[in-house]
């Protein structure tokens, strides 16, 4: 069961403001959508097969070096850098 806790906490890991009067509304939404995926996963499955729906074989290509742009001219466009990475700002 979905409490109005889980969502408040829910919502400060991922940093979303979440304004009081729209808590209870979200518990509910949340609480449907896990009980509809509750119910599609107990859904009888018996003599289905889903794993090759387009008759697809391997899709994947293979990994292939190619050329690309040079590190230093690409690191000429970054405010900050070190060795070869860009330095981003932690924002917090």
């Amino acid at each position: 069961m979905v409490t109005r806790e889980d969502v408040e906490n829910i919502a400060l890991l991922s940093k979303l403001f979440v304004p009081e009067e729209e808590l209870d509304g979200l518990t509910k939404s949340m609480q449907e959508i896990i009980d509809f995926a509750d119910t599609i996963n107990n859904a009888p499955t018996d003599g289905e097969e889903f794993d090759d729906i387009n008759n697809l074989s391997n899709v994947f290509r293979e990994d292939e070096v190619v050329e690309s742009y040079d590190t230093k001219e690409i690191l000429s466009n970054a405010p900050e850098q070190a060795e070869d990475h860009f330095l981003v700002r932690n924002r917090e």
